[in-house]
């Protein structure tokens, strides 16, 4: 028996890196899983890997229509949604005189308009379900800045500040609404980094999508005091360099 059996969870960016690897994880225990990306073929063939009653949703988070259209044919077909993760994500790199303004509001709109959409769409439906979860995939930049990701570091901020304001709203309704910060993890996003960026870290290297998937599933299932709150998995980043130990 798994910690989820018979439970629909949604996860945006799900076809590859992060988003897959929650996605194996909750239909490891026993979730329904939509995988909902804008990749067709590699969501499907992920869709497939799951199994069961698992499936591929072809989504814009950045497009409402489409978030109401996917979530009423996901409760048709496999019942009310539970759990939601907002996990996709992307980012675009230069300075603030270097990004343009389409460049700026496209990132701003994927990374923050989406999750509002999500869980405005989504909110009926976990009510249906008589409550559940939704945990918002925020980053170590929605706790700190960074010089030249200036979009991806305002709206993780502002997703940070809106999982906090959802658990609010959402609470009376038995739903909770955390935020995970991961740092530097190894992804498509992160593939050209190259490994001293993460030397300076007290644990020095490079986090894997599962590290962040066993962190989702934690809040899903064993958090059940928490909402509104921030689960971090950065390698020690934000305490500050490595120790230096006197001899």
């Amino acid at each position: 028996m798994g910690r989820l059996d018979g439970r629909v969870a949604v996860v945006t960016g799900g076809a590859r890196g992060i988003g897959a690897a929650v996605a194996r994880l909750l239909a490891a225990e026993g979730a329904h899983v939509v995988v909902a990306d804008l990749l067709d073929a590699e969501g499907t063939a992920l869709a497939t890997e799951l199994g069961g009653p698992s499936r591929f949703l072809h989504l814009d988070v950045t497009d409402e229509h489409a978030w109401q259209k996917g979530l009423a044919r996901t409760e048709r077909d496999l019942g009310p949604v539970s759990v939601l993760v907002n996990n996709a994500g992307i980012a675009d790199f230069g300075t603030m005189e270097e990004q343009s303004l389409t460049s700026f509001r496209r990132v701003v709109d994927v990374n923050l308009q989406g999750p509002w959409l999500g869980m405005r769409a989504v909110a009926p439906s976990l009510r249906r379900a008589g409550g559940g979860v939704i945990v918002n995939i925020s980053s170590l930049a929605g706790l700190t800045g960074y010089a030249g990701v200036g979009a991806y570091v305002a709206s993780k901020w502002g997703l940070r500040g809106l999982t906090k304001t959802a658990a609010l709203e959402l609470a009376p309704d038995g739903v909770r609404v955390c935020s995970v910060h991961p740092g530097v993890i190894r992804t498509a996003m992160t593939a050209g980094f190259d490994e001293s960026f993460a030397a300076g870290q007290p644990l020095p290297r490079f986090g894997d999508p599962e590290e962040v998937a066993r962190m989702v599933l934690f809040v899903v299932t064993e958090a059940t005091f928490s909402t509104g709150t921030e689960f971090v998995l950065d390698g020690g980043a934000l305490a500050g360099p490595p120790a230096v130990v006197n001899p």
